[in-house]
C-alpha cells in the first residue's frame, strides 16, 4: 500500500499490486525445528525407560525378599479373607518340617518336570492347546502357580497371564528350586480357607505336616485343582481314584529321591 499525489495537490491511498510482502521464517529457526522434535522424542523415551526401570525394580523388590523370609500372607489368602469373608488357616512351615511325601506328591500331580524346567513347561502347554477334550492336568507349572497364588488373582485374562509369566521369570531367576516348592507347599490351598501344609495337616488329618503319610499326601495333592469342591479328609470316589494315580506316579518317578538334587 502507498500514496499518490492528485492534481489538486491531495493524496490518494493506493494498493501496491506489484510487490507482496511475505513474512519469512529465518533459516536458523527452520533448522531448530527438527532439533526440537528430536529433543521431545528423546524426552519421552527417557520417561518411558525410567518408568519401565522403576517397575522392574519394584517387582524385584516384591519378589526377592521371600527368598529368605516367610511370606506373612498371599494374594489368595487376602482375597479369601476380605472378599469371600472366609476364615483363613495359615502357619508357615519350613521345608524340613514338611513330609517329603507331600512335596513329592505335589510334584507328581502338578508338575513332574519341576526340577528341570526354568518356569515353563512348553511341551505341556502345547499338549493342552491341542487337547480339545480338555487336559487331565493343567499346563501351569508350580513356579507359575506360586506367582499367581502369592501375588495375583484367579482368572484367565491376558493381563493376568502376562503378569504371571513375568513374575515366574523373576521367581525362577532369584529363588532356588527348593525354595519355590517350599513356598508353594505353604501358600497352596488344600481346603476352603486352609492354606499350606501346616494348616492342612492339622485341620484335615490332625497331625503335623512332617508326619503326613504318602496316602494322606496323595489325597492333599489330589484336591489341588479345586480344593473348594473336593475334600481330602472326606474324599469322593474321584478323589480316591486320583490319589491312587498320584501314588503310582510317585513310585514311577523314583519316590522322594526324585527331588534329592534340587
Amino acid at each position: 500500500m502507498g500514496t499518490t499525489r492528485t492534481p489538486d495537490g491531495g493524496q490518494h491511498l493506493t494498493m501496491d499490486t506489484t510487490r507482496t510482502h511475505e513474512r519469512k521464517i529465518p533459516e536458523s529457526s527452520r533448522s531448530d525445528l527438527p532439533r526440537a522434535r528430536n529433543a521431545e522424542v528423546n524426552r519421552k523415551l527417557r520417561l518411558l525407560g525410567g518408568t519401565v526401570l522403576a517397575l522392574i525394580l519394584l517387582t524385584m523388590a516384591l519378589v526377592l525378599p521371600w527368598r529368605w523370609f516367610a511370606p506373612p500372607t498371599s494374594a489368595f489368602m487376602l482375597r479369601a479373607r476380605l472378599l469371600n469373608d472366609t476364615r483363613v488357616h495359615y502357619r508357615w512351615t519350613p521345608w524340613d518340617r514338611i513330609s517329603p511325601y507331600l512335596a513329592m506328591a505335589v510334584v507328581a500331580a502338578e508338575d513332574q518336570k519341576f526340577p528341570f524346567h526354568h518356569g515353563f513347561d512348553f511341551q505341556s502347554i502345547a499338549e493342552a492347546l491341542e487337547d480339545k477334550g480338555g487336559p487331565r492336568r493343567g499346563a501351569s507349572t508350580i513356579s507359575q502357580q506360586v506367582a499367581k497364588n502369592l501375588f495375583l488373582w484367579p482368572g484367565r485374562s491376558y493381563i493376568r497371564k502376562g503378569l504371571e509369566a513375568y513374575l515366574t521369570l523373576l521367581i525362577e531367576t532369584f529363588w532356588p528350586k527348593r525354595r519355590i516348592l517350599e513356598i508353594y507347599l505353604n501358600v497352596a490351598e488344600f481346603g476352603p480357607g486352609i492354606f499350606g501344609a501346616g494348616a492342612a495337616g492339622r485341620q484335615l488329618f490332625d497331625r503335623s505336616a512332617l508326619h503326613l503319610s504318602l496316602w494322606e499326601a496323595s489325597l492333599l495333592a489330589a484336591v489341588l485343582p479345586n480344593p473348594k469342591r473336593m475334600s481330602a479328609n472326606r474324599p469322593s470316589a474321584y478323589v480316591r481314584h486320583r490319589a491312587g494315580e498320584i501314588r503310582s506316579w510317585v513310585h514311577k518317578l523314583g519316590g522322594t529321591h526324585y527331588l534329592d538334587d534340587m
